[in-house]
């Protein structure tokens, strides 16, 4: 049993230290995966709460890899708050970043930009590796595409932000 899934079991049993410990160590990638797709920080908050209440008031029943349920839980609540706002209003285009502690902020606002070269399908499937860590099988199953088209895209994305940030990535 994995350190995630001691975690849930243990905040199943009403363990608050347990659901703190389990927040601190999910909350940057699975806010990271909600921001890259709704691309607004308050909305992207809003969903992380949602999320952590979920859990809170109904623990999962034990699953095989946490990980990638709360990464799913996160990109589907995401999409569907992005369907929501769709239907009420048209997207407002922010250039605004988390505000987050940032170790380099030049560095993270030029990843920042170049991710935004990416097709939205693609800066999903990068984000999902990198900050969400999942393997691409799991990428595959969570955006309901072929394992093939995530590879493709995954490699085709890296080389263009390599080319994009210089290399540097």
């Amino acid at each position: 049993m994995d350190n995630l899934q001691k975690l849930l079991a243990s905040v199943r049993d009403g363990d608050m230290t347990a659901f703190e410990a389990l927040y601190e160590t999910m909350k940057k990638p699975l806010f990271t995966i909600i921001y890259r797709i709704t691309r607004d920080t308050a909305m992207s908050e809003d969903i992380m709460q949602d999320i952590f209440l979920k859990i809170y008031l109904s623990t999962p029943a034990p699953v095989s890899n946490p990980r990638v349920y709360l990464c799913r839980m996160a990109h589907n609540l995401a999409i569907d708050s992005i369907r929501k706002q769709k239907q009420v209003s048209a997207l407002e285009d922010t250039d605004s970043l988390p505000d987050h502690s940032m170790d380099n902020i030049s560095q993270k606002i030029d990843v920042e930009k170049a991710l935004l070269s990416l097709s939205e399908r693609d800066r999903r499937i990068v984000t999902l590796h990198f900050n969400g860590e999942l393997k691409f099988r799991e990428i595959a199953s969570i955006m309901e595409i072929p394992l093939g088209t995530v590879l493709w895209a995954y490699q085709k994305s890296i080389k263009q932000l390599q080319k994009i940030l210089g290399g540097s990535l």
